[in-house]
């Protein structure tokens, strides 16, 4: 097998990329299913949402060191068997702790899907070709919300959050059969084994690791709060859950717009920096017209505008991300995954316990603006001292 030159293919990229999203969607329409089920509280039914992305980090952590010491493709099936217990748990679960536990369990096992993924497309493309893969793959990521909605909402109609577990079974284990026929081995020959902790300390050193971080942490806390506030919201207007699933087709469109949006930037070279600074913008004109609409149904209209924000963002930023950590794509996408993964779990804690959508929009929104406005001052900064420089 020759390591250099085996590359993931786009369908198995957008596959994989796509199914931790989708199982944390499905979940969003069975809350009140889950609610009703077991007795609990609305912040307590939400807060599964948050433990998904706490043990997502820890997932990241593990599978992606995984990745650099036994492979990308075990490490890629290790996590789906993982997934697969955690499912079969919650789905016999007897009381909302245990289904807590199972669904943190699944969210760690998911956490293979995003940090082997990303890492398999490194080894796989860089420069432009990197930028354009990561373009779909955000895009991907801007549509299963989508998938996961209306199986979601469906299956609970149906039958409940027990449906939805089921399906989520069946789903996995076809995926894991696809992996263990199909998916390559990427990891390329030349890749060191330096420590955990030696690596986390170059990163932590890293000025662009941390502004990386945090601008991922504020695009997704905006994204997914949605899908862990709006169910009450809509229940409260006396809406049900076909209702909010269906909305999911108009975050979509602004997914797929920022697709196309971000491929004709690509096209005029426009520089990553200047994508981020109009999508940082973008998400602070949509956080206010949410927070303006979110006391009639319609509020939703503009989370399209949050998803395009989100879609022309992230792949300059998760692109740009890693470029001086080759030699250990695994361990280092662990490190930046488990920060940022870390991060989303607090910021969806903290927006569960707010719990006004628009308040947490506008919070995210005005962080990467002000994020933004001091990166572009430090880089302005920095090049008139490189040209005093050159004159003296």
């Amino acid at each position: 097998m020759n390591h250099k030159t085996e590359k993931i293919s786009l369908s198995f990229s957008v596959a994989l990329l796509m199914f931790p999203q989708v199982i944390e969607t499905m979940y969003s329409p069975a809350l009140t299913s889950i609610k009703a089920q077991f007795g609990v509280s609305t912040s307590t039914a939400a807060q599964a949402l948050s433990v998904f992305f706490i043990a997502f980090a820890f997932g990241v952590i593990f599978w992606g060191r995984m990745c650099d010491v036994i492979g990308r493709r075990q490490s890629m099936l290790g996590g789906l068997a993982v997934l697969t217990i955690g499912s079969c748990s919650a789905l016999i679960a007897s009381n909302f702790n245990i289904l807590l536990c199972s669904f943190a369990v699944c969210a760690f096992g998911a956490a293979v899907g995003s940090i082997c993924t990303q890492t398999m497309i490194r080894d796989s493309y860089q420069g432009k070709d990197l930028a354009h893969v990561f373009t779909i793959a955000a895009t991907s990521i801007g549509i299963s919300p989508v998938v996961g909605l209306l199986l979601g909402s469906w299956l609970t109609a149906q039958g409940g959050y027990l449906w939805v577990f089921a399906t989520m079974v069946a789903f996995i284990l076809v995926l894991s059969i696809w992996c263990f026929a199909r998916l390559p081995e990427t990891k390329p020959a030349h890749t060191q084994k330096d420590s955990l902790i030696s690596i986390a300390i170059k990163m932590s050193r890293d000025s662009t690791i941390w502004y990386t971080v945090a601008m991922i942490s504020f695009f997704n806390v905006a994204l997914f709060s949605y899908y862990s506030i709006a169910p009450f919201m809509f229940e409260d207007m006396g809406l049900g859950v076909d209702y909010f699933g269906n909305t999911g087709f108009i975050i979509a469109l602004g997914s797929i717009a920022g697709s196309f949006i971000n491929s004709r930037l690509l096209k005029m070279e426009m520089s990553d920096t200047n994508i981020v600074r109009i999508a940082s913008l973008l998400l602070l004109i949509s956080a206010v017209s949410v927070y303006c609409l979110q006391s009639t149904q319609w509020f939703f209209v503009p989370m399209a505008l949050v998803s395009l924000a989100f879609g022309l963002a992230i792949p300059h930023i998760m692109g740009n991300a890693l470029v001086n950590y080759r030699d250990h794509l695994g361990s280092a996408g662990a490190l930046l995954g488990s920060f940022y993964y870390l991060l989303i779990g607090a910021g969806l804690e903290f927006a569960n316990h707010i719990g006004d959508l628009g308040e947490v929009l506008i919070a995210c929104s005005v962080l990467a603006v002000s994020l933004m406005l001091l990166s572009a001052a430090k880089g302005a900064l920095t090049t008139k001292t490189q040209l005093e420089g050159m004159e003296y």
